[in-house]
C-alpha cells in the first residue's frame, strides 16, 4: 500500500489494487484514527436539533455550544412551530410510516396533496409531480430511468454527484462551469448521433454558491433540439421575485423541461421532486426502480412539507431576513480580504486552496465555536480547497459577528487573505 495518511484524501480509498474490501475497510479505519489524533473528526454529533446554534460532541469530547453554517435549512423551516404542529397533525392522522412502495399500498392522499402542491408552487399548469424519498434519489433514478445506451447525458462539471450517478446507463459529457461556448460544441457535435440529448444543469451551485446562465442555456438548448433539466436545490426559497428559485426571473418556469429539487433545504424536511408533463411523470412513476421498489415518504414529513411550501408566500420576511444575514456575512469576509468567490446565494464559501491548510481553519473554527464544513477534493478540485457555509434566516448578528471575528484572527495567524 502506497498511501500516506498525512496528504491523504477520501478519494484515496476508494479503490485500492490488491487489496479487498476487508483489508481497504481497515486501512480506511487505521486513516479515519489518524485524523481524529491530529484533531480533525467527521460526523459530529449533533444534540440539539438543525438550528443557527447547535450543542455538538459526544462521549469521545466534551460538548459545546456552536454557531452553525453547516446545514441547509435557510428559512429555518425545520424548527418552524407551523410545520411542526403540521407535522404532528399528519402522524395522528395517518401513524408514523407507509409502510409499503407507492405501487403497492404506499400511495396515500397526503402524497397527491404534495405532488399537485409542489407543481402548482412552480406554477406548471397542466403538469404534474413525483416524489422521492430524498432529492439524492429524485435526481438519480430519473436519469437512470430516462436515458439509456442510446441517449447522452451533458452536465456542467459542477453538477451535483446524484445526477453523476443517475449517469451511469447511459453516454455521458460534461462541460466547463457555466462554460456557454464548450456547452455549444457539445450539443453541436452530439445533435445527429443520440437519440436523446439532455442538458442538466444546477440553479445554484453547491460549493460556490453561484448561479447558471439559465436564459443563454435554454436559448443552446432549444436550437440544437435537445432537453433541459434543472436542479434548483439552492435556488428555491432564496432566489426569485417570490422565492421560485433561479429559474423565476427568467420567464422559463413553464418551459424547462424538467424541473428537480428537494425538501431538505429551504423546506425543512426530506424528500425530493421531480416536475415535468405528465407523461414523462407518469412513466417515471411506473418504470423507475426506486419508485416501485422503494417506501414512500411518511405521513408527518409529508404534512411537514406542506405547511411549508404554503410559509413561502405566508412569510416572505424570512426571505428577506436571510438576504440581510447573506449581505452582512458576505460584506464582513470581503473587508477582511477573504475570497468568497462569485456566490450570489445562501452558500457563502472562504476559499482556502490547499486542501489540508482547509482542513486546519475549519479545526481552528470549531475552537472558537464556529461550526462550518470545509470541502476539500473531490467535492472540488485538489488545490480549491474551502470553508462552505450556509446561511440561514434565523442566524442573528452577534452570531455572524462571532464568526467574522474569528475569521479575523486566524488571518492573522495564517495570512489566508486574497494578495
Amino acid at each position: 500500500m502506497n498511501i500516506n495518511f498525512s496528504t491523504a484524501t477520501f478519494k484515496d480509498f476508494e479503490n485500492i489494487p490488491g487489496y479487498d474490501m476487508m483489508d481497504r475497510a481497515d486501512i480506511y479505519y487505521d486513516f479515519i484514527e489518524y485524523m481524529k489524533t491530529n484533531g480533525h473528526r467527521y460526523r459530529l454529533q449533533n444534540n440539539t436539533g438543525c438550528s443557527s446554534v447547535m450543542n455538538i460532541g459526544d462521549e469521545e469530547e466534551a460538548t459545546k455550544e456552536m454557531v452553525s453554517f453547516v446545514t441547509s435549512d435557510y428559512l429555518g423551516l425545520t424548527q418552524h412551530p407551523k410545520v411542526k404542529q403540521a407535522a404532528i397533525k399528519g402522524i395522528e392522522k395517518f401513524g408514523a410510516g407507509s409502510a409499503a412502495t407507492p405501487l403497492i399500498g404506499g400511495y396515500y392522499s397526503y402524497h397527491n396533496e404534495l405532488e399537485t402542491k409542489i407543481a402548482e408552487f412552480f406554477g406548471r399548469t397542466g403538469d404534474e409531480a413525483v416524489t422521492f424519498t430524498t432529492g439524492y434519489t429524485a435526481n438519480s433514478a430519473t436519469l437512470q430511468i430516462l436515458l439509456q445506451k442510446e441517449d447522452i447525458a451533458i452536465l456542467d462539471m459542477a453538477v451535483h454527484a446524484s445526477v453523476y450517478e443517475g449517469c451511469i446507463l447511459t453516454n455521458r459529457k460534461t462541460f466547463p462551469h457555466n462554460d456557454l461556448a464548450a456547452l455549444e460544441h457539445i450539443l453541436k457535435t452530439s445533435e445527429d448521433k443520440y437519440r436523446t440529448k439532455l442538458v442538466v444543469i444546477d440553479g445554484v451551485y453547491s460549493q460556490d454558491g453561484d448561479t447558471a446562465p439559465i436564459e443563454e442555456i435554454y436559448k443552446l438548448v432549444k436550437k440544437y433540439n435537445a432537453y433541459l433539466m434543472i436542479d434548483d436545490v439552492h435556488g428555491v426559497g432564496i432566489l426569485g421575485k417570490t422565492g421560485r428559485g433561479t429559474i423565476e426571473d427568467t420567464g422559463l418556469l413553464d418551459k424547462i423541461d424538467i424541473i428537480t429539487g428537494t425538501f431538505s433545504k429551504t423546506f425543512g424536511n426530506l424528500g425530493g421532486y421531480v416536475i415535468a408533463n405528465k407523461n414523462l411523470i407518469n412513466f417515471i412513476r411506473f418504470q423507475s426502480r426506486q419508485q416501485i421498489f422503494s417506501a414512500t415518504i411518511a405521513p408527518g414529513t409529508a404534512a411537514g412539507i406542506i405547511r411549508a411550501i404554503d410559509l413561502i408566500d405566508e412569510e416572505p420576511h424570512l426571505r428577506f431576513k436571510l438576504w440581510e444575514n447573506i449581505n452582512y456575512l458576505k460584506k464582513g469576509l470581503d473587508e477582511l480580504g477573504l475570497d468568497t468567490g462569485t456566490t450570489c446565494s445562501a452558500v457563502v464559501p472562504v476559499k482556502i486552496g490547499d486542501p489540508h491548510l482547509t482542513l486546519d481553519i475549519g479545526k481552528m473554527l470549531l475552537d472558537r465555536g464556529v461550526y462550518t464544513n470545509p470541502i476539500m477534493y473531490p467535492a472540488v478540485a485538489r488545490k480549491n480547497g474551502r470553508i462552505r457555509m450556509s446561511v440561514t434566516a434565523t442566524h442573528e448578528i452577534q452570531h455572524l459577528d462571532k464568526t467574522l471575528n474569528a475569521f479575523e484572527d486566524i488571518n492573522k495567524k495564517l495570512h489566508i487573505a486574497k494578495k
